[in-house]
């Protein structure tokens, strides 16, 4: 006999929701391990076929929903993937992993953009292992979220299920 359960969220679920309702464009995620988090993310992303992407300083920006994580052309540089987060007109959660410091004054500008986007475009841009000097300097736009505290917050639908 079948259940009539939803089944159970995936893991990092959590986190993906609290940086949907975030109320600003930027979100500087305070978490433990930044790999871990980016599989919980890959997860979410191929099953509900939400747009993630995740920028490395190495590689570039990718496309976490793709099985060989399409890559972005020419978003190595954090200018250029900023630049392509500010022009998308789609729904997406970037994440950008290892900031690199010093930043110049236009990816500054670029990403207090982002960070004050209109409010009914749902586009959030996620610091992962932000510098403190960085976070610092970003505290006026960026919303500070962790992974590790919950916080009580009110019952949510989304897909069917109830969350927390």
């Amino acid at each position: 006999m079948a259940s009539l359960l939803a089944p159970s969220p995936l893991a990092g679920s959590d986190i993906y929701e609290r940086v949907l309702t975030a109320p600003g464009g930027l979100v500087v995620l305070e978490h433990e391990d930044t790999a871990v988090l980016i599989e919980q993310f890959r997860a979410i992303a191929r099953n509900n076929g939400q747009s993630v992407y995740v920028w490395q300083h190495e590689s570039g920006m990718a496309n976490l929903r793709e099985a060989h994580h399409a890559r972005i052309p020419g978003s190595q540089r954090l200018g250029n993937a900023l630049r392509y987060v500010q022009q998308s007109i789609h729904f997406g959660v970037y994440l950008f992993e290892r900031f690199p410091l010093p930043m110049s004054a236009m990816d500054s500008t670029l990403l207090r953009q982002l960070a004050r986007a209109p409010a009914g475009h749902v586009r959030r841009v996620v610091l992962l292992d932000a510098a403190p000097a960085l976070t610092a300097s970003l505290d006026d736009v960026a919303v500070r979220l962790s992974s590790t505290s919950q916080v009580a917050q009110r019952p949510r639908l989304r897909d069917g299920r109830w969350l927390l």
